[in-house]
């Protein structure tokens, strides 16, 4: 049903291997390189740390580098932290709608076992029907 799931479910399969080898403790920079080894395995395409553009009212206001883009729809924020919180998943949602993208990742390495959470934007046409 979900129109991104498929994509979403590679890209976590890859943020497992890349866990299950380097465990966690290590900066968020390393699993992202590790991460970006294991998607191309995979065939993802996928920008690394692209700079998109902030608007507030058609005016440029700041940019935000994204960890990752995949397939010119999904982003993907990775955290390196304990456990995640209220504020990271508000951080990744207003991401989405800045950035006007359907779904998101936002993937943790940094407990005991990884975790992972999809982030919808729901002002996205693509997410209209979405109960």
């Amino acid at each position: 049903m979900m129109k991104y799931g498929e994509i979403t479910g590679r890209i976590i399969g890859c943020a497992m291997k890349v866990h299950s080898f380097l465990g966690s403790g290590f900066q968020e920079k390393i699993y992202q390189k590790a991460l970006g080894i294991e998607m191309s395995i995979e065939n993802l395409s996928y920008k690394e740390e692209m700079t998109m553009t902030i608007f507030y009212r058609d005016t440029k206001i700041g940019c935000r580098r994204v960890d990752f883009f995949v397939e010119n729809n999904i982003m993907a924020e990775l955290k390196a932290v304990s456990a995640l919180n209220d504020a990271h998943l508000a951080q990744a949602i207003n991401y989405l709608e800045a950035y006007n993208l359907p779904i998101g990742l936002l993937i943790n390495f940094g407990s005991r076992s990884l975790t992972f959470k999809r982030v919808y934007n729901t002002k996205h046409p693509d997410n209209k029907n979405q109960d």
